[in-house]
């Protein structure tokens, strides 16, 4: 089994309904700059993306 790095994307963001921030992952930067563009809006809102690269996780046979 041979081990690659994978590359994710983590998007930070704050949450102005509730005052807090929050997080989510995702596999694709696309997907995640989607997710940014629907929760940054207005004067309060901020959003950070992050890729982080990851190994994978092994799975015993």
């Amino acid at each position: 089994m041979e081990n690659q790095t994978v590359q994710e994307f983590h998007v930070t963001y704050f949450d102005a309904d509730c005052g807090r921030s929050r997080a989510e992952v995702f596999d694709t930067m696309a997907e995640a700059q989607r997710f940014a563009n629907r929760h940054c809006h207005g004067e309060d809102s901020w959003v950070v993306i992050d890729a982080v690269t990851a190994e994978p996780a092994r799975i015993a046979a």
